[in-house]
């Protein structure tokens, strides 16, 4: 008989969702501290004990959130209930790489990537940001996703 506790083991992340946690840790950075994307990036690669990650994902949510926060920041600005410095610095960051992606990844489900910023809220955010961030994104998905989020 086996007296030792059972390791209760997480699923493995994969690639694409760890570019997106280190995605949003760059952002976050950038937020706080300023930076560019390169050199962010090669803070955030050095770094021991990643994980597998898709590092063009990571490079490209990187650049280009940084490249377009502004119109980023304008597409999101009419979903929410409040103004963009009301936001805490990990939400608008969310809502940042969520919007380049619903804006710039057509290839990519717009409800992949709702959940995608779903789950990094909850795992990053306050205790009910995730519903805040799936509901500004929802709004923004049915404004430049309007085919396909009316399809389902």
């Amino acid at each position: 008989m086996n007296t030792q506790p059972e390791q209760i083991k997480s699923p493995a992340k994969s690639p694409r969702h760890r570019a997106r946690e280190l995605a949003l840790q760059g952002v976050y950075q950038w937020r706080l501290v300023g930076g560019d994307s390169a050199q962010i990036a090669e803070q955030i690669c050095g770094e021991k004990g990643l994980g597998r990650y898709d590092s063009a994902l990571l490079k490209e949510l990187l650049d280009g959130v940084l490249a377009q926060h502004a119109e980023l920041e304008a597409a999101v600005a009419p979903h929410l209930d409040r103004g963009l410095a009301e936001l805490s610095p990990i939400e608008l960051s969310i809502l940042l790489l969520g919007a380049y992606e619903l804006v710039r990844h057509p290839q990519t489900p717009y409800r992949v990537i709702i959940n995608e910023a779903v789950e990094l809220a909850k795992t990053f955010g306050g205790a009910d940001g995730h519903k805040f961030v799936n509901g500004v994104l929802d709004k923004l998905a049915a404004q430049v996703r309007r085919p396909e989020s009316a399809s389902g």
